[in-house]
C-alpha cells in the first residue's frame, strides 16, 4: 500500500492509526512526504522546504498503548514478560538510513561538528587529537541529532520560530560528555578498538586517554553552568553521577548468576539511558515546553535507551567481530552479564557452571554462546527490546505531527531494525 501525504492533518491521521493501536494484514510502505517537510521553523542555511521528499513511514500493524507508568514499575513488569508490541514482521523491509532520518538537522549536526573541534582544541590540541579519535570513529552522533530534533519538535509546538543557542550547546555538552565516557570505558575494559578503530590509550597511552576524559567532562561541566538553567544542570550532573554509579554495579557483579533483570535494567539505565533521557528533557525543557511535555521526552529518551542498549547486547551475540568493531562476546567474557544471558539462564541451568568456572576450560566460551541462542535468550531479549521501543513511541504522541516527530519514531524503529 502505497500512500503519498498531502498535508499535515493527513499525517496527523495516519499517525494515529498506527501509534493507537489500529491493525491491519496489510503493511505500508515507506512512502514520500511529497512537500512535508515545510516548517515553521526557519534560519537554517537550507530550506526545509526545499527538501523534495522525505522517507518518513513505516509498516508498524501492531502498537500497544497503554497509560503511563513509573520507571520502577515499569523496570518490575519488565521480568514478567512483554505482551503486545511492535511487529517488525510486516514492517517495509526498506532500511531506514540514519542519512536520511537525519537529514532534517543536518545543518544542525554539521554547525555541532565545527563547535566542538573549536571548543575542544582550542585549549589543548593534544587532547583534541586524542578526542579526534573517537569522533572520527564512525559515530553517529545519534544525541545531538536527538537533541536537534526534539528541540525543533518541541520549538513547534510552543510556536518558537528557530531554535536557541543553549539549544545548540546543551548538544555539544552531551556529545563532550558521551566521548569522554566511551574514553573511559575503554580504559576500564582495556579494550584495543572502538568501531574498528584503535581506542585512545591505545594509541597515546592510558595517561593521556584518562587526561582526555577529565578534559572533556570538565569542558562540559563548565559549559552546563554558563547555560545558567538550574534544572537542565541538575539533571546533566545527574548522568555524570550516573554513569560512575553503573560502572560501579557492572564491576560488582561480574559473573554473578544470580543478577536479575531489574538489576540489569538500572545498570543500563545509568550507562547509555540517562544521557539520552537528560538530552530530550534538556531539550524540551530549553524550547520552554510544560512540564508534562518534558517529562514524556524524558521518558521517550529513557525507553529508546534500554532498547538501544538490549539491542546492542544482542548484537554482541549474533554478529561477528568484524560488524561489531569489537571482539565478538567481549561483555560475557569479562563476566558482564546482560540481557540474553539473565534470560538463558532461566532455561539453561549447565550455563550457570560454565559462567562460574570464568571460563577457566578451553572451548567455554563457545560453550557459553551456544548456551545462550539455543535456550531462547537472544530472542526473549528481542521482545524486551521491542517492549521499550513501543513504550517510546506512544510517549512521542504528545507532539504535533512534523518530519521531527517521525524522526523521532523512525530512530527507534532504526534500533529494532538491527535485530529484526
Amino acid at each position: 500500500m502505497s500512500v503519498t501525504c498531502q498535508s499535515h492533518d493527513f499525517g496527523k491521521t495516519l499517525l494515529d492509526l498506527i501509534a493507537c493501536g489500529w491493525s491491519s494484514n496489510a503493511s505500508f510502505n515507506r512512502y514520500s512526504v511529497k512537500n512535508c517537510a515545510k516548517s515553521n521553523l526557519g534560519g537554517s542555511s537550507r530550506s526545509y522546504a526545499s527538501r523534495k521528499s522525505v522517507y518518513c513511514r513505516r509498516g508498524i500493524t501492531q502498537c500497544r498503548v497503554s497509560s503511563m507508568k513509573t520507571p520502577e514499575t515499569m523496570l518490575n513488569e519488565s521480568t514478567k514478560g512483554p505482551t503486545s508490541v511492535l511487529d517488525l514482521k510486516n514492517y517495509s523491509r526498506s532500511p531506514i538510513s540514519l542519512t536520511k532520518l537525519f537529514e532534517v538537522v543536518a545543518d544542525d549536526l554539521e554547525t555541532l561538528n565545527q563547535n566542538l573541534r573549536s571548543i575542544v582544541g582550542a585549549e589543548n590540541p593534544v587532547l583534541m587529537s586524542a578526542a579526534e579519535q573517537i569522533f572520527a570513529a564512525g559515530g553517529k552522533r545519534m544525541r545531538p541529532a536527538l537533541i536537534f530534533l526534539v528541540s525543533r519538535a518541541t520549538a513547534q509546538l510552543v510556536g518558537l520560530k528557530e531554535i536557541t543557542i543553549r539549544h545548540r550547546r546543551l548538544a555539544e555538552i552531551i556529545e563532550m560528555i558521551h566521548t569522554a565516557s566511551l574514553i573511559h570505558d575503554d580504559v576500564l575494559d582495556e579494550s584495543d578498538l572502538r568501531r574498528g578503530k584503535e581506542t585512545v590509550h591505545q594509541l597515546y597511552g592510558t595517561r593521556v586517554a584518562v587526561l582526555a576524559g577529565d578534559f572533556m567532562f570538565a569542558q562540559s561541566s563548565w559549559y552546563l553552568a554558563n547555560l545558567e538553567n538550574l534544572e537542565v544542570i541538575k539533571l546533566i550532573s545527574q548522568v555524570i553521577k550516573d554513569f560512575a554509579s553503573g560502572e560501579i554495579k557492572q564491576a560488582s557483579s561480574l559473573f554473578d548468576c544470580d543478577v536479575e533483570l531489574e538489576e540489569y535494567l538500572i545498570k543500563s539505565y545509568y550507562k547509555t539511558a540517562s544521557l539520552i533521557a537528560a538530552s530530550t528533557k534538556g531539550a524540551a525543557i530549553f524550547s520552554g515546553a510544560d512540564r508534562s511535555i518534558t517529562e514524556k521526552m524524558y521518558e521517550y529518551g529513557k525507553n529508546l535507551g534500554l532498547s538501544f542498549q538490549v539491542v546492542d547486547d544482542i548484537l554482541d551475540f549474533t554478529q561477528s567481530a568484524e560488524q561489531l568493531g569489537k571482539p565478538a562476546a567481549s561483555d560475557l567474557v569479562k563476566g558482564n552479564l546482560t540481557a540474553p544471558v539473565i534470560f538463558a539462564l532461566e532455561k539453561e541451568p549447565k550455563l550457570r557452571d560454565v559462567i562460574e568456572s570464568e571460563f577457566s576450560e578451553t572451548g567455554s566460551i563457545d560453550e557459553a554462546i551456544e548456551l545462550v541462542k539455543s535456550s531462547g535468550g537472544i530472542e526473549r531479549a528481542q521482545e524486551l527490546a521491542k517492549e521499550k521501543a513501543d513504550v517510546a513511541i506512544q510517549n512521542l504522541q504528545c507532539l504535533p505531527p512534523s518530519v521531527f516527530r517521525l524522526a523521532l519514531e523512525d530512530m527507534v524503529m532504526y534500533n529494532l531494525e538491527r535485530i529484526a
